[in-house]
């Protein structure tokens, strides 16, 4: 009688294990699969990654470079570039990140004190052209440095 016990036992037990690796093995395939699927996403984000640092050094280069003389015909007006840092909703620190000044430049440049340099006006040129998107993006990403 024992025989018969041991040999139930171990017959349940086989076909437990077989049942478990049916059960496993379609798990194992799909992990399989998910880790292939993950792997490539990884290099594609990769990939993406290497081509927004290289555009943003693109962009930066561009950003700092600028004119470097103010174009013909370009005229100063201190209302003009108080009522544009308003219209960008901007502070006066964060216009003159964008142009490439001190924050004291710009209070000076719009209350009339002074005027900025043909450098100084190229890179105002530049950015008067921005809009309000495009002038954040390039905060965030001088600020960023």
């Amino acid at each position: 009688m024992a025989n018969i016990g041991k040999l139930l036992k171990d017959e349940i037990a086989r076909l437990g294990r077989k049942e478990a690796r049916s059960e496993t093995s379609l798990l194992k395939k799909q992990s399989a699969q998910y880790r292939r699927d993950i792997a490539v996403l990884k290099r594609q984000v990769a990939d993406l990654s290497r081509k927004v640092t290289y555009f943003q050094k693109q962009e930066k280069k561009r950003v700092h470079e600028g004119p470097a003389a103010a174009p013909k015909g370009a005229r100063f007006r201190a209302d003009g570039l108080k009522s544009h840092r308003e219209r960008l909703g901007l502070s006066a620190a964060d216009y003159a990140k964008l142009v490439g000044c001190s924050a004291l430049s710009i209070y000076h440049w719009e209350s009339g004190k002074s005027k900025p340099r043909d450098e100084q006006l190229a890179k105002l040129v530049e950015v008067r052209r921005l809009g309000v998107r495009e002038a954040h993006q390039r905060l965030e990403m001088l600020e960023g440095e």
